[in-house]
């Protein structure tokens, strides 16, 4: 008989959204792998848990190298619970490579739900949540950063980022060149703690407000992109597009042709736009 591997959501803020499943888990494990095993012992102390399980450490660092003796472990039988320092482990913490294994095994995995970051932030952002992509975090240099950014330009669903507080004005400031300087967003500012906050506008304004500096832990929720019809796109709109486009590898004319089709236009209005812009930028247009 194999052992169980089971996921625990832990609070993002507030110990008292803790599940009582936690608690229960938290006693029972016979390993319990955590990101930090200090916050590990502050969470059992708020929750009242005894611990009997053997600790041990599971982060970024060494996620790779324990994996397998993780694996070994449930493969006897043990039933070890993975945490991390907030929210569900394998999103966007770490996690994914002892499921993947795990899974590969043939072991049982199982979930305790608990808070989520992205969920919370869909909830209180305002935007619409029927249909979202979590893209987690952003490249931290600012070409890569800004080209990750131009390739949802024309996402139609909601979109949830993290981010770092020190990099937040400068990716507010590329999501308002990527996507536009006035698509809806919401910055969500330490979630359920004392001084949660939830700064809603266009990218524009929030990156001026971010630039102020901004502390604490941060999710964006971004609209997604308008359905777009011919009376929705001006000539910059169709430059950019374009040019969207063509970084992604397509040939000019086949971006041209693309862009015309998505927005009901003839090829010709899509190309006279492209000139105009390369002649006013003083570049020739190919």
């Amino acid at each position: 008989m194999t052992g169980t591997l089971v996921l625990a959501g832990t609070p993002i803020g507030d110990v008292a959204d803790a599940p009582p499943r936690l608690a229960a888990e938290l006693a029972a494990a016979e390993v319990i792998a955590a990101e930090d095993t200090r916050r590990l012992r502050r969470l059992t102390q708020a929750l009242g848990v005894h611990t009997t399980g053997r600790v041990v450490s599971y982060f970024e660092g060494n996620e790779s190298a324990r994996t397998p003796e993780l694996v070994e472990v449930l493969a006897g039988g043990a039933r070890v619970l993975l945490v991390t320092d907030a929210g569900m482990p394998s999103v966007s913490d770490p996690g994914y490579r002892l499921v993947a294994a795990a899974v590969e095994r043939d072991i049982k995995v199982t979930a305790v739900p608990g808070p989520s970051a992205v969920l919370t932030a869909l909830a209180v952002s305002g935007l619409p949540v029927d249909r979202f992509c979590f893209e987690g975090f952003l490249p931290r240099k600012a070409g890569e950063r800004l080209g990750r950014l131009r390739e949802v330009a024309d996402e139609r669903r909601t979109l949830v980022y993290f981010e770092a507080p020190h990099r937040l004005d400068d990716t507010l400031a590329a999501m308002a060149e990527a996507l536009g300087p006035k698509r809806r967003a919401a910055v969500c500012r330490e979630l359920t703690k004392t001084y949660e906050e939830v700064k809603r506008g266009p990218l524009d304004e929030l990156a001026a407000w971010a630039a102020e500096g901004v502390r604490g832990e941060i999710t964006i929720v971004v609209e997604g992109a308008p359905a777009a019809g011919p009376q929705d796109l001006d000539p910059a709109e169709l430059v950019r597009r374009v040019q969207v486009r063509e970084e992604a590898g397509e040939r000019r004319k086949e971006a041209i042709a693309a862009v015309a089709a998505e927005a009901g236009l003839p090829k010709r209005e899509v190309f006279d736009a492209v000139v105009a812009a390369k002649n006013a930028a003083g570049k020739p247009a190919k």
